[in-house]
């Protein structure tokens, strides 16, 4: 066997689950097609449970640029066009990190390097067999075409990916072309800008608040002045013609003029760029068949794509942070829990379809969606209907299937602690940076111990005495009993780690 585990695909997902492997003592191959990171602009940043996760790696720092913990979002939102007022919770899920996608790739991939990835650039999978001892890979690369045995093979390789299609798993779903999308980096007038709100003041038509889209009978426009770079101008309109010609910047000002009923005279942006002018006619919302064909997985856009309001990367990053300590106990001889993998994330992309669709069906055209969206925005007054929203929006309503009887957190992702320890306080997220299993002893009386399994003794605001965390930060186990249950303790250690755990 040539290498362990092959990823075919140096994006974000890829190279999340380089790092994710590396650290479970796996050195992975990552196979990229692009001799460099490209520098054409495409997500403007994370949003949801991921930033949560990058903190946990401790990436949090080298993406933002500012010091941690990263924050929670308490102000305002969106969903479908309608402000989401997290004002309104005690305790909002929304975590938002503006980062250009080649930030976030020259992050991941330093650092997974220096964790020992092997990143080969240029290099693109032809072909692709696997039997039942491991995966015989075709490769061309800059020294010829040749090949390369693995025991794993992942596919992080897009929505076009060539894993995919070798490995035979079908991508069902449905295209549409009832909409077309217009996004360009553009100038607007400085005069227009009200610099109390951000706000974009267009004469004719009123404040757009920033981030926040605008839904009107003839479509939706978008006004994002994101940092680093001229603001991104975003227009979707329906049944609009195909034009077979390149985008330009006068096409946009016209739709945002059809859009909004008033002109907006655009500027084109500053410096060599690059710069965003692209158009894009219809979308797709599809899933994988199975996230596994023997030797073979996927994550990501290779998994699952989404026609309107996913968050792609939130989705396809937690793919990568899930299979990537499941697929290294695989490699290292340990408990083999690789079919939970799929078990455990198709169901977060069945919620992202969910939350796809319902924003879709919000932004349509119509007098009968007009009038849906006005009660709409008579609930989202309601506390308890923002709170379902944000946690739809995070990712944070999604719990992995847990037995009957399980503590509420369970399954979830491990909350955030203040830890007192006798070495100091220490959050929770600096903890699991090693993405090891962990066992957080918060028992008075302490004693709580696991072969092969990290145990930190402490304190905590919490209502929680004792919590297993897998290495990917998820809550294997809980109580909240003075004197924690040892079976069940012994059970869920035994099940995801194979490890005993005695009194």
């Amino acid at each position: 066997m040539d290498v362990d585990v092959v990823i075919v695909g140096g994006g974000p997902n890829g190279l999340m689950l380089a790092c994710e492997l590396a650290l479970g003592g796996v050195r992975p191959v990552v196979l990229e097609r692009l001799t460099e990171p490209s520098a054409e602009p495409r997500s403007n940043g994370l949003v949801g449970q991921v930033v949560r996760m990058v903190d946990r790696r401790g990436l949090f720092e080298r993406l933002s640029g500012s010091p941690g913990p990263p924050r929670p979002n308490n102000a305002y939102f969106m969903f479908a066009a309608m402000p989401l007022n997290l004002g309104l919770l005690a305790d909002s899920p929304i975590h938002n990190l503006p980062v250009p996608e080649l930030k976030t790739v020259r992050v991941l991939e330093e650092r997974a390097s220096e964790l020992g990835a092997d990143i080969r650039r240029g290099h693109v999978l032809t072909g692709l067999v696997q039997d039942d001892d491991g995966v015989t890979l075709t490769v061309d690369g800059p020294g010829g075409t040749h090949e390369l045995r693995a025991g794993y093979v992942v596919g992080a390789d897009s929505a076009h990916s060539t894993v995919r299609k070798a490995a035979g798993i079908g991508f069902p779903g449905v295209t549409h072309d009832r909409t077309t999308s217009r996004t360009a980096n553009a100038t607007v007038p400085s005069a227009w800008l009200d610099p109390a709100t951000g706000a974009l003041n267009v004469p004719g038509h009123g404040p757009l608040l920033p981030f926040l889209p605008v839904r009107t009978d003839r479509g939706g426009f978008t006004y994002a002045p994101l940092p680093g770079q001229p603001p991104l101008i975003a227009t979707v309109e329906w049944d609009q013609e195909e034009t077979g010609e390149p985008m330009t910047l006068d096409e946009l000002r016209a739709s945002v003029n059809r859009v909004l009923g008033a002109d907006v005279p655009l500027g084109p942006p500053p410096g060599a760029g690059p710069h965003v002018l692209r158009r894009l006619d219809g979308g797709n919302t599809r899933v994988a068949q199975r996230y596994r064909e023997g030797r073979v997985f996927l994550v990501g856009d290779a998994a699952h794509v989404f026609a309107a309001g996913g968050t792609g990367l939130n989705l396809g990053m937690q793919d990568a942070v899930n299979l990537g300590w499941k697929l290294a106990a695989a490699v290292n001889g340990g408990t083999d829990v690789l079919d939970t993998y799929e078990a455990e994330r198709r169901p977060a992309a069945d919620r992202t379809i969910t939350y796809s669709q319902a924003q879709a069906a919000l932004l349509a055209p119509g007098d009968d969606v007009t009038g849906l969206r006005t009660l709409f925005g008579e609930l989202l007054t309601q506390p308890d209907v923002v709170r379902v929203l944000a946690g739809l929006v995070a990712g944070a309503d999604v719990r992995y299937p847990v037995g009957e009887g399980a503590h509420p957190l369970a399954g979830l992702l491990a909350p955030d602690l203040d830890l007192r320890t006798p070495e100091g306080t220490v959050r929770l997220a600096e903890l699991v940076r090693k993405a090891r299993p962990l066992l957080l002893d918060l028992t008075e009386h302490g004693g709580l111990r696991a072969e092969g399994v990290e145990v930190v003794r402490a304190t905590a605001d919490t209502d929680v005495t004792a919590m297993l965390i897998r290495p990917d930060s998820y809550v294997a186990w809980a109580s909240a009993d003075a004197h924690p249950d040892q079976e069940t303790l012994r059970a869920a250690a035994a099940q995801w780690f194979g490890v005993p755990v005695g009194a």
